[in-house]
């Protein structure tokens, strides 16, 4: 086994100010990127002076270039973005969203811009822009739910729905929601606190609460669903898997003129009684090839969480396979 070719090379960078950005506090940015490819990265002046294998060598330049780009843009650096150099692969600007002018796939919030960080997410927001109903299913901590509410939050501001609709199975390890104490509201907070957290992500404190008062945001339990039609409204459906199929039918005949619907959920987390089937596992069943429905899966690959958890997922994966 021969060893591999090493190499040397200087990158050179105008602005030193965006260099000590790209180079991160510490030069954490350097670190991270050096342990990702075996590389290593001393700072001259203006300059990064690289060593390392020639193939290594190349993918650590082309990340601190892409990653100098975005500084240039006024954008900020941080670990997500410099995982989703690494992740994401090349598209040519024509396989790109119209509405994204041809560049790269961006979700305006009030708070944050979010991007895809692999290309299983990139697809998957792709669709959720230009399909009515969307479906979304893997694992934890692909970013299902997050994404989902971001696009949402991003139509809403936009004018393009007047209103966004969050809802969750009160499921949850058996015990149910008559057992809990409080008003209706207290009852039901606990199990809406994933989609509570992920709207304080993108918006003000101050503007979601008005939202909420207003009843332009609202978070409620899938059973609340029944007999409304929700019309010019961003739905989202999460823990999905947990719906019963009736449940689901019921939900999914909900979407009413000028509305989008999405419905995350892992296949590997349900905790319906046994016996009980879920509604998910049929919905793809019978909706797989309806037009105007799309499905997006995301594997561990594509957690976007602590390290860790892509290894759980992928010993547990493992151990069903």
């Amino acid at each position: 086994m021969t060893a591999a070719t090493l190499s040397d090379t200087i990158v050179e960078f105008p602005d030193n100010r965006l260099l000590i950005d790209l180079c991160g506090e510490f030069d954490r940015n350097l670190t991270d990127i050096e342990a990702r490819t075996g590389v290593q990265i001393l700072r001259r002046g203006n300059q990064l002076a690289i060593h390392g294998p020639e193939d290594a060598l190349e993918a650590a330049v082309d990340v601190l270039q892409s990653l100098y780009a975005r500084l240039e843009e006024g954008k900020e650096v941080a670990k997500g973005d410099i995982d989703r150099e690494f992740r994401m692969e090349d598209t040519a600007p024509d396989e790109q969203l119209e509405m994204f002018g041809g560049g790269k796939i961006e979700i305006k919030t009030r708070k944050k811009l979010i991007e895809p960080r692999t290309d299983a997410q990139k697809t998957y927001v792709t669709s959720l822009f230009t399909n009515e109903m969307a479906f979304g299913i893997g694992p934890a901590g692909t970013g299902k739910t997050y994404l989902a509410v971001a696009v949402g939050v991003n139509m809403l501001i936009n004018g393009l729905v007047d209103k966004i609709i969050l809802c969750r199975p009160a499921v949850e390890a058996g015990e149910r929601l008559g057992f809990l104490p409080g008003t209706q509201e207290e009852k039901v907070d606990p199990y809406m606190q994933p989609l509570y957290d992920a709207l304080n992500d993108f918006l003000p404190g101050k503007q979601l609460a008005k939202m909420k008062e207003e009843k332009t945001v609202e978070i409620a339990p899938l059973a609340f669903m029944r007999g409304r039609t929700l019309s010019n409204a961003f739905v989202v459906l999460d823990e999905a898997q947990n719906a019963t199929t009736m449940q689901m039918k019921m939900f999914l005949t909900r979407l009413g003129e000028g509305s989008r619907m999405v419905i995350t959920g892992d296949r590997t987390q349900v905790d319906l009684p046994r016996g009980v089937p879920s509604g998910l596992a049929d919905a793809e069943r019978l909706l797989a090839h309806v037009d105007g429905i799309s499905f997006n899966y995301f594997t561990g690959k594509d957690v976007v969480r602590h390290p860790l958890v892509a290894a759980i997922i992928e010993a547990y994966e493992q151990d069903t396979a």
